[in-house]
């Protein structure tokens, strides 16, 4: 049996890989080639919306940039390779982005970011949506 696993194909650098080919969707859809997405988990719990997003091996001040504009949240980041000779990586180098539409009510410009261990958190205070329907006095002249 010890030797079956030595006769077994080198998968990894014999096919592609077939989760990165997945995440990279159909090409020619994509407005920016090249770029990658980036996972993310989303909650909105007590009035705060809270994304959360796999960074590893990135500078947070040098390397990630966040804005709000109209009510969405563009996250941008960029990871240069590092040179390590010949070999087989499954890391992935270049620009990472991901855009995600707030909640309604969202408070953008009061938007928090923190990362560590190669998770950036962003959080964004959404306050209790007020009811819809509002009675509109009659005044009488």
């Amino acid at each position: 049996m010890s030797g079956m696993i030595d006769r077994l194909p080198h998968w990894p650098q014999t096919l592609p890989d077939l989760f990165g080919w997945i995440e990279a969707g159909i090409p020619g859809l994509h407005a920016a080639p090249g770029v990658y997405g980036i996972r993310i988990e989303e909650s909105c719990v007590d009035g705060t919306y809270s994304l959360r997003a796999e960074l590893p091996g990135i500078d947070p001040v040098k390397n990630v940039d966040i804005t709000v504009t109209d009510g969405v949240l563009m996250l941008c980041a960029e990871r240069s390779a590092e040179s390590v000779g010949k070999g087989h990586s499954e890391f992935r180098y270049g620009s990472f982005a991901r855009a995600v539409r707030l909640p309604a009510g969202a408070r953008g410009d009061e938007a928090t970011a923190d990362y560590a261990d190669g998770v950036l958190t962003i959080t964004v205070p959404v306050p209790e949506a007020k009811s819809a329907t509002r009675t509109i006095p009659v005044r009488h002249t």
